[in-house]
């Protein structure tokens, strides 16, 4: 793989055996090359991820004190603390914050994605790191520094800011059974990082010689009544069920709502967790019980990470987990 600067329009007509001029030309104006050319340019353009500048080249080398942050919506609440650390340490280094909403889908990651890279931001902050193999080819193909957030991997594409969603999902089994709860059910987001929490989860159930819990999956982004849904659900079908774990403290809440309305105590009929410590779980009746993960330092520390690398310095550590906490209130 090319050097951390990335591709240059030049490694590109090296490799394709022609002039910088032909490159451009084909990528701007394929018309007007002969169809050899054509296809050996774009052989080398895809096998390398190349992604053309669509800045000006003569401010090639200049910086645009900019960084892109991908978030995969802009709706729910679980992300705001770390784009407000993000946003404030970048603009006390002079930076600028830009968003962009990927959603939950591969491919519109991609084209958000090659849409940032051809700006030439300093820096870009992705949330997660189920990226596609064209995805992470481009990223890596463009030597601009990126950091993964809100996850955790031994290989990440540059530098990485997160936690493991496994051991969220083991940690808060071995609380719930900890607490008496036997037949804990999941309602969960159905997007891959909520996966993993749930493997998590039923691995430490089976370790704890419980069945495997149910779970009931519901669209990302999660909302109130899709809790409130939820725990309809899981009762009707496994009215056994004596606690439940949330991927989001909203979907908590709609359980908590939804619990009341059917008359249950809790946390004596069924206990709930959810994920987030949103500034209302502390003041619902019961307090939710969740988990508390440091959007801040992940914020602060990704910006510190883009700052220093637009800067031309090291960063020492670039692979940073930062863990969790449960936050035991009464709602488990």
């Amino acid at each position: 793989m090319k050097k951390p600067q990335g591709f240059t329009v030049h490694d590109i007509a090296r490799l394709a055996g022609v002039s910088a001029m032909t490159v451009s030309r084909t990528l701007n104006h394929p018309e007007k090359v002969s169809p050899d050319v054509l296809a050996r340019v774009r052989e080398v353009v895809a096998r390398t991820g190349y992604v053309p500048n669509a800045m000006a080249r003569g401010l090639r080398s200049s910086k645009a004190r900019l960084v892109a942050a991908v978030l995969p919506t802009l709706v729910g609440p679980v992300f705001q603390e770390t784009v407000r650390a993000l946003n404030e340490a970048l603009d006390a280094q002079g930076y600028q914050l830009m968003i962009g909403q990927s959603g939950y889908d591969a491919s519109r990651e991609d084209a958000l994605l090659d849409a940032i890279i051809r700006r030439r931001p300093d820096g870009i902050v992705l949330t997660g790191i189920m990226h596609s193999p064209e995805g992470r080819r481009q990223l890596l193909a463009s030597g601009i520094p990126v950091v993964e957030t809100w996850d955790l991997t031994p290989t990440p594409i540059d530098m990485l800011v997160g936690f493991s969603h496994e051991q969220i999902g083991q940690s808060v089994c071995h609380f719930l059974h900890s607490r008496g709860y036997r037949h804990p059910a999941l309602i969960s987001a159905d997007d891959e990082r909520a996966r993993r929490r749930i493997g998590g989860f039923q691995r430490m159930s089976r370790t704890l010689g419980l069945d495997e819990a149910p779970t009931h999956l519901v669209p990302a982004p999660t909302t109130l009544g899709s809790g409130r849904a939820g725990l309809a659900a899981v009762l009707d079908a496994h009215p056994q069920t004596d606690a439940v774990f949330c991927s989001s403290d909203m979907l908590a809440l709609g359980v908590l709502i939804e619990a009341q309305a059917l008359g249950l105590t809790v946390p004596g009929q069924l206990g709930v967790v959810g994920l987030g410590d949103l500034e209302l779980a502390a003041s619902l009746q019961p307090a939710l019980t969740t988990v508390r993960i440091d959007g801040t330092r992940i914020g602060r520390t990704a910006a510190q990470y883009i700052v220093e690398r637009a800067e031309g310095r090291i960063v020492s550590e670039p692979i940073v987990d930062i863990g969790f906490e449960i936050i035991e209130r009464a709602s488990a």
